[in-house]
């Protein structure tokens, strides 16, 4: 897919709780095709300590509003800068980056959608494309308590929703992976994105089950174009460059001891 340098404008700033904002963003010219696993490098305008683009997972594609959306959290200088852009405000984006995830190749209709704090960015946009494709999609989200569980209604839209928090204020108490969703049902395939723990965790309980499992690494990444190696993963085809070769990858394809 071609990239492209593009001038947005700000369309809505939500804050969703202290920590995360939502970001909505509009182009002059028609939006390029993103896929859902595939991100964007945000320019970083007005603050004097951020030199390099942030890498921000691409939300949700409204096609009619030629609107892209991006859950931001805030967790240093750059992204608490982007959290201040106001409606209007100029966002320059390099995008689409990465790949993206597949569809599921079995015949059953039931794919699950496991999602950790700003990791459950691209599940949204995910479970749209699934139910597009005639799938019921689950999503499993987790967080530490009720005021982080992000989009619970946009999630619940497209689908059937589960959480955990492990102050026990919203659904089950724990983690994901510990939820008794995983002892009732089975599933087409899994998809996931949050802290790598989480991530082990999920690819763990998809070999002892023998799912296929993808999920979306969040390395750090610095160029988003392969060239500064910083989020280089160590893998069976070797040492490769998340940005490029990924954002997803197959679990099978990871050298993950669970």
């Amino acid at each position: 897919m071609k990239k492209k340098i593009i001038d947005l404008a700000v369309t809505a700033n939500i804050s969703l709780n202290d920590n995360y904002v939502l970001i909505k963003a509009t182009s002059p010219t028609a939006l390029p095709k993103c896929e859902p696993g595939q991100f964007a490098q945000l320019r970083v305008d007005g603050s004097s300590t951020t030199f390099l683009r942030r890498p921000i997972s691409i939300n949700w594609i409204d096609t009619s509003r030629n609107e892209v959306w991006f859950l931001i959290q805030k967790v240093g200088d750059g992204t608490n800068q982007l959290s201040t852009y106001k409606i209007g405000d100029k966002l320059n984006v390099v995008l689409p980056l990465g790949n993206t995830f597949s569809l599921p190749l079995c015949s059953t209709k039931r794919p699950l959608l496991v999602g950790g704090g700003v990791g459950v960015a691209p599940m949204l946009c995910l479970g749209k494309k699934l139910k597009e494709h005639g799938f019921d999609p689950i999503f499993l989200l987790g967080a530490r308590s009720k005021r982080d569980l992000l989009q619970l209604e946009d999630f619940e839209a497209l689908g059937t929703v589960y959480t955990t928090t492990e102050d026990d204020s919203h659904g089950e108490k724990g983690y994901v992976t510990n939820h008794s969703l995983l002892n009732q049902l089975e599933f087409c395939q899994i998809y996931s994105c949050g802290p790598k723990p989480m991530m082990e965790a999920v690819a763990s309980y998809a070999r002892r089950t023998k799912t296929a499992c993808e999920v979306s690494l969040e390395n750090t990444m610095a160029c988003g174009f392969g060239a500064c190696l910083c989020c280089v993963e160590k893998t069976t085809k070797g040492h490769i460059c998340a940005c490029t070769d990924g954002p997803v990858f197959n679990i099978n394809d990871l050298l993950w001891e669970n």
